[in-house]
């Protein structure tokens, strides 16, 4: 339930390395469909990002069409396959820190943000925005994605692969987003600190410095 705005304060730093592209993953209710869309939209060539849900996208994408794809960064996320009772509790209602917006000035808090963070008012005006714009048919086709377990698939995934978790994301368990960093053959793994699962929203600059540094030393 993350829109364009996820990125806002990433893009002066991301623009410097080349043309932007935000992928669609608003119209369809499957992580292949998801991938194709994004495909049919993207450059000849291009280095794939994948934030949270977006990474389970970005591997299917990167295999569907490995010669497209220079590289691919995954954000706080995972290859962990979810079992029928997750989907079911997703289909019926909002995770913790994934709720419906809530009256201005209502108490809230969101537990993808660090614990310090977690009742910041402009994040989270910032994720209820999105989470509004999106609105309720978007969030029924990502919680009800299959999601299957893919870290063999992650070992087909041949360029260079970047793989970054958050040390205090309370929704992404750092031990399986390492996971994925050791099933992919040419990775590289990096950790950022004082950060809860929304990277972008929370650590910005310093996330564009890892993506940059990345893709400078890969010579992407």
């Amino acid at each position: 339930m993350c829109d364009q705005d996820l990125w806002t304060d990433m893009v002066p730093d991301l623009a410097a390395l080349g043309p932007i592209h935000h992928g669609n993953v608003y119209e369809d209710d499957t992580l292949d469909g998801m991938a194709r869309r994004v495909l049919d939209a993207a450059p000849e060539r291009f280095v794939l990002i994948g934030f949270s849900m977006g990474g389970f996208v970005a591997r299917v994408l990167a295999l569907l069409a490995p010669e497209r794809v220079a590289g691919v960064a995954f954000v706080a996320s995972s290859a962990r396959g979810y079992s029928d009772e997750e989907t079911a509790r997703r289909k019926a209602g909002y995770r913790p820190g994934d709720r419906p917006p809530r009256a201005t000035g209502a108490v809230t808090t969101a537990m993808g943000l660090h614990p310090d963070r977690e009742k910041d008012p402009v994040l989270l005006d910032r994720l209820r925005g999105m989470q509004r714009r999106l609105g309720p048919e978007v969030r029924k086709l990502q919680a009800g994605l299959v999601r299957r377990d893919g870290y063999a698939d992650l070992e087909r995934i041949a360029c260079p692969a970047l793989v970054i978790a958050c040390r205090q994301d309370r929704l992404r368990s750092l031990a399986e987003t390492e996971r994925m960093a050791r099933h992919l053959p040419h990775a590289r793994f990096e950790v950022m600190e004082d950060c809860g699962h929304m990277a972008p929203l929370e650590r910005p600059h310093e996330l564009s410095q890892l993506l940059g540094t990345w893709i400078r030393d890969e010579g992407l």
